[in-house]
């Protein structure tokens, strides 16, 4: 964890080892939003990215609820 200060104008500056561990680039867009009192920031990635997310998951016919249907 890496302690940071709010400058007098509200900035704040994201630690050189976070920005390249994430792989931050400038002008990317971020979304901060807050959670049970805590801040939480989510990285916008494009939905390029999930590619292949689901790879090697074996799917049956009868993982599905055939009743739902009319």
């Amino acid at each position: 964890m890496v302690a940071v200060k709010i400058s007098p104008k509200y900035q704040i500056v994201i630690p050189k080892e976070l920005r390249e561990r994430l792989k931050l680039k400038p002008g990317q867009q971020v979304f901060f939003y807050e959670r049970n009192g805590a801040l939480q920031i989510l990285l916008d990635r494009p939905l390029s990215e999930l590619r292949g997310i689901a790879k090697g998951i074996s799917w049956k016919d009868d993982y599905r609820d055939h009743s739902e249907r009319f």
